[in-house]
């Protein structure tokens, strides 16, 4: 697996397989790369600072 982040554009890319995606999903500022196989391949996070941010207050606002 690696990350490679892009601070001139605030956007989180991880790798989660050497493979060449086929086809792309996008959910809010989440793009989830597939496979043919419809595996995971990559995922991309826009504004990567504050998704970071939005969702570590949804996981502390669950715990409490």
């Amino acid at each position: 697996m690696k990350y490679k982040y892009d601070k001139q554009t605030d956007i989180l890319v991880i790798e989660l397989r050497r493979q060449r995606p086929d086809f792309a999903e996008q959910s809010g500022n989440i793009i989830t790369h597939y496979s043919q196989d419809n595996k995971p391949v990559e995922i991309e996070i826009l504004d990567a600072t504050r998704t970071a941010h939005d969702m570590m207050k949804a996981i502390r606002k669950a715990q409490a």
